[in-house]
């Protein structure tokens, strides 16, 4: 997968500045359909090797969710 993969089921224009890329956001992979979330870091407790925890805004996922039409 690479990042050309990624379809971005988040908008930017409903959220914060986000210029740098480095807000929350959901991605669709169109390699497999998976989903790829992008968010704050969480230390909450400590994931297998290879895993990430991240924490992203209700908001976010509700609008991923009317993207793909769930």
């Amino acid at each position: 997968m690479t990042r050309g993969d990624l379809i971005r089921l988040t908008d930017k224009a409903r959220g914060p500045n986000c210029d740098d890329d480095d807000c929350p956001n959901v991605y669709r992979d169109e390699t497999d359909g998976g989903i790829v979330v992008q968010g704050d870091q969480c230390a909450a407790f400590q994931p297998p090797d290879g895993e990430a925890l991240v924490k992203i805004p209700e908001h976010v996922l509700r609008e991923a969710v009317r993207a793909l039409g769930w």
